[in-house]
């Protein structure tokens, strides 16, 4: 196979990662009006929230993209079209993470809004995955040198993780593994025991699996690791990770609070 790998349509010749990220988007964004869940937020809130969640991602993905390698970042402060050229997905995550809650405590709305988005993002982000192996080496996504029988060349004699194709397989996984979620959120075929869902769990679920994912296969990157032994994506990972943490734990105990199963007493603090 020959990368990039160039899709045809008629005369057109089409750069797979143009293709697969434009269709990540628009497919993402319609799975997600045909799997929402009814709301009463209004046209004009449902608005401000979304281009929160899409300012911050896309502040996010660059930041910390510019993180990576601080030194050239630094050099290339006057070259535009160099520090406008990457993004990364972990920061465009955490960014819209940020970019969403900001809002919504702007406009007052205190629901939760991720649980919809969970599903929208793994097709997305798969489908964004397509492109970046397609690609080969021109979208720097690619893994170290192996001697796997997963390795592949892409282009220059090397085999190498196709961490893309590693992602792909995880996201699919990660997608099953939350599928009783996806129903607990829909209010279908809830045990008695599961009765009393946290709004929000799946997402959070969501985020603490691709994180961790994420903070592994980073150690199978050839990135720099200028932080201590660790990367920008890794340094992110692991905020993230704390964060969601507390935050699964501590809904853990407010609800146990709330139903009166465990005296406050027993409870950890």
């Amino acid at each position: 196979m020959e990368f990039p790998v160039y899709l045809y349509v008629g005369s057109w010749r089409i750069h797979p990662h143009v293709l697969f990220e434009a269709l990540a988007y628009f497919i993402g964004f319609r799975v997600y009006l045909w799997t929402r869940r009814p709301s009463s937020m209004s046209k004009l809130m449902s608005l401000q929230i979304l281009a929160g969640t899409i300012a911050g991602a896309a502040l996010g993905s660059k930041l910390l993209f510019w993180l990576e390698d601080p030194v050239a970042t630094w050099e290339q402060l006057r070259q535009f079209n160099l520090l406008w050229g990457g993004k990364t997905i972990v920061g465009g995550l955490l960014g819209g993470l940020i970019g969403v809650e900001l809002t919504k405590r702007w406009v007052g709305w205190k629901h939760s809004t991720g649980d919809d988005f969970v599903y929208p993002l793994i097709l997305g982000m798969a489908l964004g995955r397509v492109g970046c192996f397609l690609t080969g080496l021109d979208d720097h996504t690619y893994g170290t040198p192996t001697t796997w029988v997963t390795g592949v060349d892409f282009g220059d004699g090397i085999l190498r993780h196709p961490t893309q194709l590693y992602e792909m397989v995880f996201l699919a996984v990660l997608a099953l593994l939350l599928y009783p979620l996806y129903r607990q959120s829909r209010g279908r075929g809830l045990p008695s025991s599961l009765d009393g869902y946290v709004s929000g769990r799946m997402f959070q679920w969501f985020m603490a699996g691709y994180l961790l994912f994420r903070l592994v296969m980073e150690w199978i990157k050839p990135t720099p690791h200028p932080y201590f032994g660790l990367n920008n994506i890794q340094l992110a990972c692991i905020a993230g990770l704390i964060y969601y943490g507390w935050l699964i734990a501590v809904k853990d105990k407010d609800k146990l609070r709330r139903s009166g199963t465990v005296p406050d007493s027993d409870l950890p603090s």
